[in-house]
């Protein structure tokens, strides 16, 4: 019996094997050898024609001591710091609303939602035609005469809104699956002892749906550090670099300047500071989270 056990365990083994080997091959082969390979580019030069120089720390020293890339590492910040901020508050009041059940909640919770699940390409460009200073929408319908992609002041926070605006539906419907799962009789007490509205939510609703709040953060965050396909199609990093980030500088570097090693050395310094970000926001989670251990 013990035998026919062992025979059988082994069976299972080896079946398992097979199911998860092709899994494990597509990491390795996929995420683990490029990973290795591009940090050891970080420390060298390569244009992707001629042989690759091993060049020690000059890239980074190169990067980091230049006014570009600080302005870019600034942007990069305004811009996360905007859309996270952004994509947290206005999804969290919009779920609280909707989950009062409003009239026309279903309906306006797919019409938020249709916005995350439409290819980005198809939001930038329609989106790149109504902020357009000749025909668009917005200037024909304030009849302004602003150049909102081509003018620095206006670049940015266009692009800000655009991301919010698609980035809503998801975090709201995230929030309201929170909000189901509060007990409404804490809800219900804290009315009958008087508390309004407004300190239910911060005393109540806000503490308890904490973890998710938490959540949305960290996802938010992490999603706006790598914003591309946005910038790609609607100002290529302009106007006069105003709208350039790292992920897009990465782009430029590696595929416009064939500078290969200085691509690697900022993805990297991208994934230190994604990577600082989570620990600090792990380290706070205690402060953050209501009732974390």
């Amino acid at each position: 019996m013990s035998n026919f056990q062992t025979e059988q365990e082994k069976q299972n083994l080896l079946t398992a094997w097979i199911f998860i080997l092709p899994a494990i091959v597509g990491t390795f082969v996929f995420i683990i050898i490029p990973v290795i390979c591009s940090f050891s580019l970080s420390f060298a030069r390569w244009d992707l024609l001629n042989d690759i120089k091993f060049v020690g720390l000059e890239n980074y020293k190169s990067i980091l001591t230049d006014p570009i890339f600080l302005k870019i590492l600034f942007n990069t910040f305004v811009y996360a710091i905007s859309v996270s901020v952004l994509g947290v508050i206005i999804p969290l009041i919009l779920a609280c609303l909707l989950n009062n059940k409003i009239r026309g909640s279903e309906f306006y919770k797919t019409a938020y939602f249709i916005p995350f699940i439409t290819p980005m390409i198809v939001i930038a460009l329609v989106w790149q035609w109504i902020f357009d200073p000749n025909i668009g929408g917005i200037n024909t319908l304030l009849n302004l005469h602003i150049n909102w992609l081509y003018d620095k002041n206006y670049a940015m926070p266009v692009l800000i809104g655009v991301s919010v605006w698609k980035l809503i539906g998801y975090n709201m419907i995230i929030f309201l699956s929170g909000l189901a799962s509060i007990n409404q009789e804490l809800l219900e007490a804290s009315k009958i002892d008087g508390a309004n509205e407004f300190n239910t939510f911060r005393y109540i609703t806000v503490p308890l749906l904490s973890s998710t709040v938490f959540f949305v953060v960290v996802i938010t965050s992490i999603s706006s550090f790598q914003v591309f396909d946005l910038i790609y199609m609607m100002t290529q990093g302009g106007p006069e670099n105003s709208t350039m980030v790292l992920v897009y500088s990465i782009y430029k570097y590696a595929f416009e300047y064939f500078d290969v090693g200085r691509a690697s050395a900022i993805a990297y310094i991208l994934f230190a500071i994604i990577f600082v970000l989570v620990l600090f926001q792990w380290k706070l989670r205690k402060k953050m989270v209501y009732n974390e251990q």
